[in-house]
């Protein structure tokens, strides 16, 4: 009804109030032309934003009603059937807290998965300088091991205990009563040992309240219960005096069978940047296509004048470093966290034959509640809105990649590889960075090939929101660049799907097209509303019938949600206060369209300060408000009551947004820093500085002396890391590598070996033990 009430108001705005005028005045100007047009196409953009919106939540509930949640033992059976199908979960990260890495890492290493192998991607520059960046990168370099070393107690105890279960397994159709106890006894220690982790939780904040309760705390219920039920099926055969259980043995292995895989993963950590044969480019989309070229592959480390270079091996026991094939992989941003079924649905549904062709599926992550700002919470409302709106898409198979967790098939990925050569060494991209919505490109790519996505249609995985204004401007300045360059490219998918024969229908491509380009011209038209004073004649009771719908069902979805019907007014000063960011990220993408130049990935600051923002960014509102409050009277004094009543509206709700949501003593603090940022310095970037200067005039002086003699000099590796630098002494191993010589010699990452040249460098294998070395594994 919302979306006919829509349309029929939009259609009598335009037959009664612009038809009407042009049928009674005719064009009378060309200035009253051209504003009604004007007028009518911003209209009529809008309108069509608040009807996909509309649309995409009438599929929402439709999903919603339709979905019937997978037993829990069918799961089991589904993955006990000689299931082989291991996934590699990848957590890009830079410049992260290592408490919010550990946080997403103990999320992901509690999944209920048969073959887990879980990988921190470190894109942090391995040897910083300064001391305080130094510190925290150990830290985070060191939170998979620990989380090896915190599973390996109880991993060792259920596999031992699965292993005798198997064996009892064959030996009879139906548990008995002790085999039950047994179970019971280790349901009961899963329990005790994830409340004492969760005891010994720290918890900061709502995030950490978040997964204590329901990762930690949620995961030791379900044990519990489970125990509890295993209890009063013993009870039964007790009291009628038999010795078996009515629980077959194949259900009790499985109940066994996942206590052992929740407590087994196996967590590294790779950095790309320590090997020169990677691509370097600063985004995460880089990062992640680093490691997804590796997978499947053996490796020697090759030292080189310009550092440590990987060479493919074919000899497995001879490689330095081994990365694993996998049939999924997991995509996982560091401030997400998963709920510990999410793997294994998810996994379920593509195995099932119908979804052969889904490339990836998500559960659109939700917000965390309880935040402590009152702009994470209301960015949380949007976020969980847009969950509703992703799942409404996926009815129409108009659905998006988000980035921030994703299962996908590792087949579809090698379908859109492009390869390109960098310096002589190949580049592999899955995952595009030619924008900065890397995911909504890689979308469209998937469809070209054939491939589908879906979203699940349940709340699986949670992601932090932005705590403060200086880290939200990061974030929606991204999110609104990069969506007009994509738009060509799916008009391109369109047309060579239909030529496959493929049905394209209408309110795909509408969804789609709204996905990609509503902020552009959302924002702009916006302006064209507060800062044009329209002719009265073109305002009608009609606009606002028009968009009644839509706002009185965003409170209604508020308020399923669990926040205030009144929040819709609090999102459209949010709204209003954003625009700027808004349009600065869509004129980013209009410029990246003329120059063809690619825009730097900015990742939105996971701190637990603020972020301060940038002066535009402050000063803008404050405009906006100045502007709305001009409007108005002038317009009240002009007697143009429409946009008089709309300019004050627009004032009241941008003032209180930018008091809520920026705060007035942060607008001075941020402005003020912005002021006076050309007095200060930052020592550590000044002695940075002055050491790379230091480095580059010894190594001219080491150029300009005769090559020393002998054998090259080898540094030692930081352990289980990778190769630590050395400046390169000998004048000739650059010549024979780059075919010249002199002028500044580059640094090499050598590798624990002391010998003659050429020599390979020795893995960290530990003694005793034999194959080659994953990379930093915990395991």
């Amino acid at each position: 009804m919302a979306i006919i009430l829509t349309i029929a108001f939009w259609l009598a705005y335009v037959v009664y109030t612009v038809i009407r005028q042009f049928l009674d005045y005719g064009t009378e100007s060309f200035r009253f032309t051209t504003e009604a047009l004007s007028y009518l196409v911003v209209v009529t953009f809008l309108t069509f934003s608040a009807l996909m919106h509309l649309v995409a939540r009438q599929g929402a509930m439709e999903r919603f009603a339709s979905h019937v949640r997978v037993p829990r033992a069918e799961l089991d059976r589904h993955f006990a059937s000689g299931h082989d199908a291991p996934m590699t979960v990848l957590v890009p990260s830079y410049a992260e807290e290592p408490d919010v890495v550990a946080t997403t890492l103990w999320s992901a290493a509690l999944q209920e998965y048969p073959s887990l192998r879980i990988v921190l991607l470190v894109d942090d520059a391995p040897f910083p300088t300064d001391p305080e960046t130094l510190d925290r990168l150990e830290r985070t370099r060191a939170v998979a091991s620990r989380i090896q070393e915190q599973l390996e107690a109880p991993s060792r105890r259920f596999h031992e205990a699965l292993f005798s279960a198997e064996v009892e397994a064959d030996a009879a159709p139906f548990a008995s009563t002790q085999a039950l106890r047994t179970l019971v006894e280790h349901h009961r220690w899963a329990d005790a040992w994830l409340r004492r982790q969760a005891r010994e939780h720290d918890v900061a904040d709502h995030v950490d309240r978040f997964f204590h309760d329901q990762v930690l705390v949620g995961l030791a219920d379900e044990f519990g219960l489970t125990a509890q039920a295993l209890e009063s099926a013993i009870a039964d055969a007790v009291a009628l005096g038999q010795d078996f259980s009515e629980v077959t043995s194949a259900r009790a292995l499985e109940l066994q069978r996942r206590l052992a895989w929740t407590f087994t993963a196996e967590l590294t950590t790779f950095e790309r940047k320590r090997y020169v044969n990677l691509s370097d480019e600063a985004n995460k989309a880089m990062n992640l296509n680093a490691y997804i070229g590796l997978m499947g592959g053996a490796y020697a480390f090759d030292e080189t004048a310009s550092g440590t270079v990987l060479r493919t091996v074919d000899d497995p026991d001879a490689a330095d470093l081994v990365v694993p094939a996998s049939d999924y992989v997991l995509t996982l941003d560091a401030d997400s966290v998963l709920l510990r079924d999410y793997c294994l649905r998810l996994v379920y549904f593509l195995e099932q034959p119908e979804n052969a062709r889904v490339a990836v599926t998500q559960t659109p992550y939700s917000s965390f509640r309880g935040a402590a700002t009152r702009i994470e919470r209301l960015a949380g409302a949007t976020t969980d809105i847009q969950h509703i709106l992703h799942q409404g898409m996926s009815r129409h198979d108009a659905t998006f990649w988000v980035g921030a967790n994703a299962v996908i098939r590792t087949k579809a990925l090698q379908d859109i590889e492009e390869v390109e050569t960098v310096g002589g060494f190949e580049v592999k991209r899955y995952v595009q960075d030619r924008t900065v919505i890397e995911d909504t490109e890689s979308s469209v790519d998937l469809g070209m090939h054939g491939w589908t996505l879906v979203n699940y249609p349940e709340r699986l995985s949670y992601s932090a929101t932005p705590p403060d204004f200086g880290s939200l401007v990061v974030q929606r300045r991204r999110w609104a660049n990069g969506g007009l360059l994509i738009l060509p490219k799916y008009i391109r998918q369109v047309r060579e799907r239909r030529a496959r024969g493929e049905r394209v229908g209408i309110v795909e491509m509408s969804l789609r097209v709204n996905y990609m380009a509503s902020i552009a011209w959302a924002s702009f038209g916006l302006i064209f509303l507060l800062a044009y004073p329209y002719d009265s004649r073109l305002l009608s009771p009609m606009v606002l019938l028009a968009a009644l719908p839509y706002f009185w069902l965003l409170s209604s979805d508020l308020k399923y949600c669990g926040y205030k019907r009144t929040d819709v007014f609090r999102i459209y000063g949010f709204n209003l206060i954003l625009m700027p960011v808004n349009v600065a990220g869509v004129l980013k993408s209009i410029q990246q369209a003329l120059t063809a130049k690619k825009i730097p990935f900015a990742r939105t600051p996971k701190v637990r300060d603020r972020t301060a923002s940038p002066a535009l960014y402050v000063l803008a509102p404050y405009a906006i408000v100045a502007f709305s409050v001009f409007t108005f009277v002038r317009d009240y004094g002009a007697q143009n009551w429409g946009n008089a009543v709309f300019a004050a509206f627009n004032a009241l709700l941008a003032t209180y947004a930018i008091v809520a949501y920026i705060g007035v003593w942060n607008s001075v603090v941020d402005i003020w820093l912005w002021a006076t940022r050309w007095m200060y310095y930052d020592p550590a970037a000044r002695a940075a500085r002055r050491a790379a200067r230091r480095a580059a005039r010894q190594a001219a002086r080491r150029a300009d002396r005769p090559a020393a003699r002998g054998g090259r000099r080898h540094g030692r590796r930081r352990d289980g890391v990778g190769p630590a630098p050395e400046p390169v002494l000998e004048d000739w191993y650059a010549v024979l590598y780059f075919g010249h010589g002199g002028g500044n010699m580059p640094v090499r990452h050598d590798a624990d070996v002391v010998g003659a040249a050429g020599a390979r460098p020795a893995t960290s294998t530990p003694a005793g033990a034999t194959g080659p070395r994953q990379e930093r594994s915990a395991a």
